[in-house]
């Protein structure tokens, strides 16, 4: 019997990751919307959800700053 939860727990976070960057793009199925509620916990979505966000504003001020300068 071999334990998976080591690699469970990184492709659960990388899972979170994919799903929270597929919805800002807007573009979720509804098979895989339901897939994601049943891997994923709110946490998890949460997380991503901000780390998401903070890549993507600093991404827009990195990209101003080249442009403005």
């Amino acid at each position: 019997m071999t334990d998976s939860s080591g690699s469970n727990k990184k492709s659960s976070a990388l899972h979170a990751m994919r799903a929270v960057l597929w919805s800002f793009f807007g573009v979720r199925s509804k098979n895989e919307y339901q897939a994601d509620i049943n891997r994923l916990t709110m946490t998890q979505i949460i997380v991503a959800g901000i780390f998401g966000a903070v890549l993507f504003v600093m991404t827009l001020l990195l990209l101003v700053y080249f442009v403005t300068r």
